[in-house]
């Protein structure tokens, strides 16, 4: 694929209503004023502590089956080990969180909660918390390392934004050094591309079961490093190579502003200050 041959578009949009589950597929959605999308991880499960239930606290969060109902008012929980009857809840309504949170303590062994962010969400990188951002290509290439097919690693790398149209490893161009940005124009939306995204033990774990690969992120380490294009700036990846996908910061004249699957991207250019720098 040439440079002049590529045509950069939003070729999937996935929001997380519920942080650490399962993903709800959008065509279309907005930019919230923290910079999340629509109902992104609106919702958390904490424990007695208050820290999160998590992927990279809790492997049997793999265990469970969330999908979600009417538009994603309603979440839906199985547990994939049959255990239990799926059970539906309104997460806009108080007892039906009491009762998911009862249906999930139960499922952990330990007590846990539900929060509510009402003016926001609960990103995962507070600093950059726009969607993060990755292409069609990169993750069909991540498989091809692990022979996993695409939706496995989709799971696993739990990206809001898909871009096609593309080649593997595009969206390292979204990222400039520790001073600047690459502002990336999304449909009606502007973007900063500020660091490429690091990993934790989540994309090392079979999405549907919990199963650790002990050699994930040893292989993974060695094939990005050997891939990393020309233009990705290095100076990220001092620490290491387990790093993919890239995180955004909003600016505020982005609030409000609609995605759409189909929609152009066209990088805009550099700008100085980086919130991760």
């Amino acid at each position: 694929m040439t440079e002049r041959s590529i045509s950069p578009h939003v070729a999937r949009i996935r929001v997380y209503p519920v942080k650490s589950l399962n993903p709800l597929e959008r065509t279309r959605t907005t930019v919230r004023p923290d910079g999340g999308l629509g109902v992104d991880r609106s919702y958390a499960v904490v424990d007695a502590e208050g820290e999160y239930v998590n992927g990279k606290r809790e492997a049997a969060v793999h265990r469970i089956d969330a999908t979600y109902a009417d538009d994603g008012d309603t979440l839906v929980l199985r547990d994939r080990d049959g255990e239990r009857d799926a059970e539906s809840f309104r997460l806009a309504d108080a007892d039906d969180r009491e009762g998911a949170a009862a249906w999930l303590t139960a499922h952990y062994g330990y007590d846990v909660a539900f929060e509510h962010a009402e003016r926001g969400g609960y990103p995962d990188d507070t600093t950059a918390s726009g969607p993060t951002v990755i292409s069609t290509a990169t993750l069909r290439e991540i498989g091809s390392w692990f022979d996993l097919p695409i939706g496995e690693v989709r799971r696993r790398f739990r990206p809001n934004l898909e871009i096609g149209g593309v080649p593997a490893f595009w969206e390292d161009r979204l990222y400039a050094d520790r001073e600047h940005t690459v502002r990336v124009r999304v449909g009606d939306a502007v973007f900063e591309g500020t660091n490429p995204c690091s990993r934790c033990v989540v994309p090392t774990r079979d999405s549907r079961t919990g199963e650790r690969d002990p050699e994930f992120q040893r292989t993974f380490v060695e094939k990005r490093e050997a891939t990393l294009p020309a233009w990705a700036d290095e100076s990220w990846y001092e620490r290491g190579y387990y790093q993919l996908m890239v995180n955004t910061a909003v600016p505020e004249g982005t609030t409000g502003a609609t995605l759409t699957v189909g929609d152009d991207v066209e990088v805009l250019g550099v700008s100085e200050g980086n919130p991760q720098g």
